[in-house]
């Protein structure tokens, strides 16, 4: 194997063997390519191991180094989780003691010409099917998805703004997909050893704004941004002379062959093929195919089972035969309830019986119409689902539904009456000329 443009008669100064064998280690344990092959039936016995292994050292590293946190949140929805940062210093810690010991041991060695180029190669391959994910997702529109109802009838102030920033993009279609086009290119450039530099460069632009929205709004995705960042800032480093001779002293500059490699034998060859194939294959064919179904699955817009989607007022609502008047103050009694089309709904209530965001009670609903009643599901955060109650419902005409409902140990009915309330929001208005500010 030969690398093109690397010369193993010149060797390195001690600080980039320094620096190598530390990022060498960091990045590793950062982007572990030896998981990437776990969809290979078999391999996910042998890595859950490893994952044990570094579970066992992240907690032991906390309860007897760090102290992070008395207890450890795993990653769930959020990746700045206490054990998140626990494990970043863990194999920060790793990679200064590594490199200590590597350093001692491996003192005579000149240069790492080889372990260099896999590791360039390793990270620019996990870039790649970093922005390859996201942008896939994002051509079609499907990670942020527009405000629903719920969304639009709360106070703007009662959200927080990681949810403010969420709506923001999905609210956009347009400005979506434009940000999923810009991941795909980045993605793409990365696989051809031509447009390595191009693709990092639009990669990089991509996640300083990424993260910068994360920084900004509060967004529970920050070490992961600012590692993507720093992988591209990391690899745009070995081109960074001639980047500033091209960009800022606008002189010429010579091609760079830094991830040309010639393969002798046509095995290798052949096999290098192969693993390309199956890794374009993997993050970018089938990803584009299964977003492009889940596009063209559209939920049905209209009513779940006769039940009519929308925004009720809360006329009448009797809790043992004593009607309760619909006070603003009143933080159990229900003011308004949403139905979504998605089988999901809202409630204007601070009852703890529903899951409790912004100011409003969410639960799922499963219609029967046979029986004409609902069953009202409370989701957790982590997706788990609990069962709250059936209710009996009528429709005596299509603006109005009434629920009879035995709600903890008291009977009780609620009428609703179809609101009048408008939001403009969700006309997506977009003018050409506009004559004041709106």
């Amino acid at each position: 194997m030969n690398i093109t443009g690397s010369n193993p008669m010149n060797p390195w100064n001690i600080w980039r063997k320094i620096s190598f064998r530390f990022f060498f280690i960091y990045l590793l344990l950062q982007i572990t390519p030896w998981t990437w092959l776990a969809v290979i039936p078999g391999v996910g016995y042998v890595t859950q191991y490893y994952y044990q292994c570094i579970d066992w050292l992240v907690y032991a590293a906390n309860d007897h180094i760090f102290h992070v946190r008395k207890v450890l949140v795993p990653l769930n929805g959020s990746g700045d989780t206490s054990y998140a940062w626990t494990q970043l210093w863990l194999y920060l810690c790793l990679a200064i003691l590594g490199c200590l010991i590597w350093s001692v041991v491996d003192r005579k060695n000149t240069h790492y010409i080889k372990s260099d180029y896999w590791l360039r190669t390793l990270v620019r391959y996990f870039i790649a099917m970093q922005t390859l994910s996201y942008g896939i997702i994002k051509l079609f529109a499907l990670q942020m998805v527009f405000p629903n109802l719920s969304q639009l009838a709360t106070p703007l102030g009662d959200f927080l703004p990681m949810r403010l920033s969420w709506m923001f993009i999905g609210y956009s279609e347009p400005y979506q997909i434009f940000s999923g086009v810009m991941e795909v290119l980045a993605g793409l450039l990365l696989l051809n050893r031509k447009t390595v530099t191009m693709g990092l460069c639009v990669a990089a632009g991509v996640f300083a704004n990424v993260v910068m929205l994360n920084l900004s709004y509060d967004i529970p995705v920050k070490l992961f941004s600012m590692h993507l960042l720093s992988y591209s800032l990391f690899l745009l480093a070995y081109d960074a002379k001639r980047l500033l001779q091209f960009f800022v002293l606008n002189q010429p500059v010579s091609p760079s062959y830094s991830y040309q490699i010639s393969l002798p034998k046509k095995w290798l060859r052949y096999g290098r093929f192969a693993l390309k194939s199956g890794f374009v294959l993997a993050t970018a064919i089938l990803p584009f195919i299964d977003s492009y179904q889940r596009y063209t699955d559209t939920p049905s817009t209209g009513e779940i089972a006769q039940i009519p989607t929308g925004m009720y007022d809360v006329k009448t609502f009797i809790i043992n035969h004593d009607t309760v008047a619909i006070l603003a103050s009143d933080t159990v009694v229900w003011k308004d309830v949403i139905f979504e089309t998605s089988g999901m709904g809202s409630v204007n209530s601070a009852d703890t019986l529903f899951r409790q965001r912004y100011h409003r009670g969410y639960f799922n609903y499963t219609p029967n119409a046979a029986t004409n009643t609902l069953s009202f599901i409370k989701r957790s955060v982590t997706g788990d689902s609990t069962f709250l109650f059936n209710s009996r419902y009528e429709l005596p005409n299509p603006n109005t539904i009434r629920l009879w409902a035995k709600i903890r140990n008291d009977s009780v009915f609620v009428e609703l009456v179809k609101s009048r309330r408008h939001f403009q929001l969700a006309e997506r208005q977009f003018h050409w000329l506009s004559e004041y500010n709106r």
